[in-house]
């Protein structure tokens, strides 16, 4: 009798996983943290909410700044010495 799931096939069920769980986290954080949604019927009574503040937060969420707080250098000894030989090439 055969294997129901064959190993070569964890990978992709790991991949799709992965995945579908990046995926419900956006939509759960869309739907309850994005100040462009409404679902109470309270909020949904003013077409023009003036929420400027609550959408900065929004979009700048702590996994920004520490992308942003980081330079991403894939190797970080070659981008130096590349720069600083084409930094020395302008100036002559």
């Amino acid at each position: 009798m055969s294997r129901w799931v064959r190993p070569e096939v964890y990978p992709l069920i790991a991949a799709m996983g992965f995945v579908s769980s990046m995926c419900i986290f956006q939509l759960t954080r869309n739907a309850f943290m994005n100040p462009d949604v409404r679902i109470k019927k309270a909020q949904r009574m003013t077409p023009i909410q003036d929420n400027a503040e609550q959408g900065e937060k929004y979009t700048q969420h702590g996994f920004r700044h520490l992308l942003y707080r980081n330079r991403p250098w894939i190797f970080p000894a070659a981008d130096f010495s590349a720069s600083a030989s084409a930094a020395t090439a302008d100036d002559h």
